[in-house]
This record gives structure tokens, sequence and C-alpha cells, in this order.
């Protein structure tokens, strides 16, 4: 993957934010023909782990359904440890919508570095596949005006 940093993507963020749903570590099995890991690989692990941030946040099986906004920052090398950190962006009916962010830590340094970011929509599914409603948490529902 090569650096495709823009003057239209919004400026990165300091700091890893919302939950880390995976950190595993780019090996050269997951290299493309120059070298450098497969951006394939990254958006993989990326869906993975915004699937399990969706899976949990709806209680039940999710499919992903669209992969918006995404910017692929820095490349990431063979022996980076990657950070997958997502955060809740919509909930509607059968979807949720996640903002899926991965970061790496190269060998020999301790600060992150934001490489790929997006946005991920799931929509839960029932055993036969169709869309499923979203059962709500009683506390996420705010009371009805008087």
């Amino acid at each position: 993957m090569s650096d495709t940093s823009s003057a239209h993507a919004a400026p990165p963020p300091a700091a890893p934010g919302g939950e880390l749903c995976i950190r595993t570590l780019a090996m050269p099995a997951d290299t493309n023909q120059n070298g450098d890991i497969f951006g394939g690989w990254l958006l993989s692990q990326m869906d993975v782990a915004g699937g399990i941030m969706a899976s949990k946040i709806a209680r039940q099986r999710t499919v992903t359904v669209s992969i918006d906004a995404m910017t692929f920052r820095k490349p990431v090398y063979v022996g980076d440890v990657v950070s997958v950190h997502c955060s809740m962006i919509r909930i509607g009916r059968t979807s949720i919508t996640i903002h899926v962010a991965a970061w790496v830590t190269r060998r020999k340094e301790s600060s992150t570095i934001l490489v790929t970011d997006g946005n991920f929509t799931y929509v839960a599914i029932d055993e036969t596949g169709h869309p499923q409603v979203i059962a709500r948490d009683p506390a996420e529902v705010s009371p009805a005006a008087p």
C-alpha cells in the first residue's frame, strides 16, 4: 500500500479513539507484489473488527452491506502491529454504521500512526438471512415527551 494522503482527507486524530476490537501483526504472507502489506488484507481486518462491534451492539448476527469514505493514509509494513478501533456512528432500524480506524505501531517505535479509516455499515439478519430489527436497550431509548 502506498501513501495516498490527499488534501481532501480530514486531518488524522492524534490518538486512537473508540473501542479496540482487533490487534494483530502484519506478516510477510500479507504483502502485495511490491512487498507492502496488501490493502485487501487490511480492509478485511477492519471489516472483522467492525463486525465484532456491530454484532455486540445488535446482539445478533450482522453482515457488511457497505463501506464508505475509506481513506488510505499511510502504508503498513511487515512487522507493524495493527490495532483496529471502532466507534458507532449511527444505529437504525436494521443497520448499524461503525467508524473503523486502523492504527499501527512500527518496529522500534512506541507511538501509533493512523493508516486507514472508513465507515462500515452492517445489517442485522435472522437465521435465513433476512434483515432483522435491532432490539434497542431501554436505556438507549429516550423517554417520550409528555
